[in-house]
């Protein structure tokens, strides 16, 4: 069985050498893709310039996506994921440091299905990462198409 990918679009270093640490302190083996904006993480989904992950027709099974992104915004990269069939139904839940009431409404109008805050603690961050994987990756059923792209 190969392993649920995880897609972190973050472009801050640091969050991402955290979000490594708190997965790995979860005993959360899965994968993680990484893209450091808001394009790139186009690109992995949709084709575009390949990112080197060499998981190019692979989908993520759960994308953690920050807000506030250089090139595509967090928001924009939400919206062209819920327009294409075939990552409409990704569960994408929004971590970012923002707790703005237009950024949480727009992101739910836009079809997030989660949106947390990032903790500044790092102990905070391993729990809100150890839900979020229990939850996304083992109890969640994705959508039956969701086993990968389809030619088509």
């Amino acid at each position: 069985m190969k392993t649920k990918i995880i897609l972190l679009v973050e472009d801050n270093p640091s969050d991402i050498e955290l979000t490594r640490r708190a997965l790995q302190k979860n005993h959360i083996a899965n994968e993680m893709v990484v893209a450091e904006d808001g394009q790139e993480a186009l690109d992995y989904l949709f084709g575009g310039e390949p990112s080197g992950s060499g998981h190019e027709n692979e989908l993520p099974a759960l994308i953690l996506l920050d807000l506030k992104l250089p090139r595509v915004d967090g928001l924009q990269v939400l919206r062209r994921i819920r327009a294409d069939e075939r990552t409409r139904h990704l569960p994408v839940v929004i971590l970012t440091t923002s707790g703005e009431e237009q950024d949480i409404a727009q992101s739910y109008d836009l079809g997030a299905n989660s949106y947390v805050r990032k903790p500044v603690d790092f102990e905070q961050f391993v729990e809100v990462t150890r839900y979020l994987g229990l939850y996304w990756l083992v109890m969640n059923e994705p959508a039956p198409f969701q086993k990968g792209r389809s030619g088509g």
